[in-house]
């Protein structure tokens, strides 16, 4: 069947990588959203772990419940429980309206809206906010904001920053202490001279794919996952066969042509591709196969996410996340 293979050696190599900038395992917070951006929540979860990771980010509160016992706290960005969770998780409050909408009791990290305009509360109503959780019986533990375009050359992240330090300095001026402050994701932290936050929020750079214009002076980071089909079924064909829906794919010359377990039902993008040993896909990719000429028991369809989102004209989120999980995570 088809497989993602997680390297452990590269994840541990980048979280390395990482912590040298954040000056502190300690200071690592890994985004786990997604299924771990595809990787495997649980695996990542473990390997976070085990490399000495106490923070984690995730999307829902039934993927924190999947992983709670893995670290110190966990920060839930999009979703709202019905009782308040076990205190080592925090939801995020996106709105100024959802406040009423969180439990009593619940712990709750404020998000800025410094400029992006996707999630979380004007600048101007940041005292409001914090009256009205307190009303609420809820207990903040953090602020924080994000960046709408730290992997980009301009000034956007510079003026954003500005206006979180801003309100960050309103909060030290009323006496607000003993929460933590966060503002950076994968590229706002290795655009960061000098890291100066409780945590950075950190999910590609981990998996290996940050991609960042070549100004920028970042670590050489190592890709976490690849993707591999196994073999279904092979067949010797003679020049100008038809393979596939359509008869798309004409063959040029008498070849051996194999099936692979990959397909657009396992999240694989159905465009044109061409494999990293340089064969292209022949015809038309199936719900649950693809056909390539030569007879391999098993196919590479990328060590590196980043190159095969070149080829689809997308980026390696994209790639990444939209694998099925039922596809097997191995980690290697």
């Amino acid at each position: 069947m088809s497989q993602i293979r997680i390297s452990s050696r590269n994840f541990f190599y980048n979280v390395n990588q990482i912590a040298n900038k954040t000056q502190s395992i300690k200071k690592v917070a890994l985004v786990l959203k997604d299924n771990a951006y595809g990787h495997g929540l649980v695996i990542m979860a473990k390997l976070a772990q085990k490399a000495g990771i106490r923070h984690a980010v995730v999307r829902t509160l039934a993927e924190a419940l999947k992983i709670e016992s893995l670290f110190e706290s966990i920060l839930v960005l999009s979703d709202i429980p019905q009782t308040a969770p076990s205190p080592k998780i925090r939801i995020a409050i996106n709105d100024f309206g959802a406040i009423t909408s969180i439990p009593k009791g619940t712990n709750v990290e404020l998000k800025i809206d410094t400029g992006m305009h996707r999630n979380g509360i004007e600048p101007g109503r940041f005292h409001e906010s914090l009256e009205k959780i307190q009303k609420q019986g809820l207990k903040l533990t953090g602020v924080m904001t994000h960046y709408r375009s730290a992997d980009e050359i301009g000034s956007d992240f510079f003026w954003q920053k500005k206006v979180f330090e801003k309100v960050r300095e309103e909060a030290l001026r009323i006496g607000i202490d003993g929460v933590r402050w966060h503002s950076c994701n994968s590229a706002a932290l290795f655009r960061t001279a000098q890291f100066d936050e409780d945590i950075a929020r950190v999910g590609i750079a981990a998996y290996g794919c940050l991609d960042m214009p070549g100004s920028f002076r970042i670590p050489k980071l190592r890709p976490v996952m690849s993707l591999w089909a196994d073999r279904i079924s092979t067949r010797s064909l003679n020049a100008r066969s038809r393979v596939g829906y359509g008869g798309k794919g004409v063959l040029q010359k008498s070849s051996t042509v194999s099936s692979y377990d990959i397909g657009y039902g396992d999240g694989w993008p159905r465009d044109d591709y061409v494999l990293p040993d340089g064969r292209a896909l022949i015809g038309r990719v199936s719900m649950d196969a693809i056909s390539v000429e030569g007879s391999d028991d098993t196919i590479c369809l990328f060590s590196d996410a980043s190159d095969a989102a070149v080829q689809f004209g997308t980026i390696s989120y994209e790639i990444m996340t939209r694998l099925s999980p039922s596809i097997k995570r191995v980690v290697v």
